[in-house]
């Protein structure tokens, strides 16, 4: 039986894996992957599992709140991943082998968060923060308004940056043309890497829910056109850079969420190129269907179809309903783990 993922990295595609379960980095890593990202919920199950309770113990022992636990534990998982993927960002000279480091989501929590400005400095500070000494890490800053503000500093300080929470040409434009003015401050661009994570699966269940009149045969593929769209349009902008390593787009939000769709639907769609941040159960579905994946990431849809659905989507609108859904999810996560780790912190005092 075909090698699947095998196949799909043989397109051009660059596998990342969306945990850093110590485990399935190690176990994905022998199937390929060559990259990986993080984010509170990830972080959260690995600690339901009591995997890691002895370390929590440790840090508990030393005096570390809630807080200071939290990202001492995510500090840690993320380091032994990057360990794991180092030998990659060495052979490809730093295009490949990140592990992506989110900062923290309460900051655009809309009660606990700060005013706009410190918001944004906060990011600054934290980026700069969690990417010092480090080679292969990926700092995750979100499309928010602040989040956005902070990018041409991080930029400039030479942070490697994931730009997270996309769904709009808006905002990938936003993203791309802060980080560029960023990188033009810095004395060399040797190094300079910068990718934007457009989610995917989020907005076929926006369409689904908001714009039922749209066809049968363009229902579910607005996600698939809009991330090609703003990945052909990432293509055009940095040719003329002439920069060393690519300034990419991640495919994100690549699992299915109807009950109906195969489970390798947007892995396939976006064979050839660029990177693809795929949950495990993703990974190990590809794996087990025994597919043969061939480029698609530069076909389209007959024209009829991206008629219909540029007539019929509202992308402002769009962009305004999944951001407020999306900060939620962002948000909440941090507060949850937060609360598991002050249970155990209890259980174990």
């Amino acid at each position: 039986m075909t090698d699947s993922l095998k196949s799909l990295i043989a397109t051009g595609t660059k596998l990342w894996l969306d945990s850093i379960d110590p485990d399935l980095v190690a176990e994905n890593r022998a199937r390929g992957a060559s990259g990986a990202t993080s984010n509170p919920i990830i972080v959260s199950d690995l600690l339901k599992t009591g995997r890691f309770d002895e370390q929590l113990d440790n840090f508990r022992r030393q005096g570390l709140n809630d807080e200071a636990v939290a990202w001492a534990m995510t500090d840690q998982l993320v380091r032994q991943a990057q360990d794991v993927f180092h030998p990659v960002w060495l052979e490809s000279q730093g295009n490949d082998g990140y592990v992506s480091f989110e900062l923290d989501p309460l900051l655009e929590d809309l009660e606990l968060g700060p005013p706009h400005d410190q918001r944004t400095a906060r990011y600054v500070e934290l980026g700069k923060q969690w990417a010092a000494g480090h080679d292969n890490r990926m700092i995750k800053v979100p499309a928010t308004p602040a989040g956005l503000d902070a990018l041409e500093d991080l930029a400039a300080a030479g942070v490697t940056l994931n730009v997270t929470l996309i769904f709009s040409t808006r905002q990938y434009h936003a993203a791309r043309e802060a980080v560029w003015r960023g990188a033009q401050r810095r004395s060399d661009l040797t190094g300079f890497k910068s990718v934007y994570s457009i989610f995917v699966s989020r907005l076929d269940v926006y369409t689904e829910k908001h714009i039922p009149d749209l066809s049968a045969a363009a229902q579910g593929h607005v996600g698939i056109v809009n991330a090609k769209r703003l990945w052909t349009d990432n293509v055009a902008f940095w040719k003329d850079k002439k920069l060393p390593l690519a300034q990419e787009i991640i495919f994100a939000s690549t699992g299915t969420k109807r009950p109906e769709d195969p489970p390798w639907k947007y892995v396939a769609a976006f064979a050839g190129g660029d990177i693809q941040t795929n949950p495990p159960a993703t990974n190990q579905a590809v794996l087990d269907s025994g597919r043969e994946f061939t480029p698609e990431l530069a076909n389209f849809p007959p024209d009829e179809i991206l008629a219909e659905i540029d007539a019929k989507v509202d992308f402002d609108q769009l962009e305004r309903v999944l951001m407020e859904e999306g900060l939620k999810k962002f948000a909440d996560p941090q507060k949850a783990l937060l609360e598991l780790i002050a249970s155990k912190r209890r259980a174990m005092a």
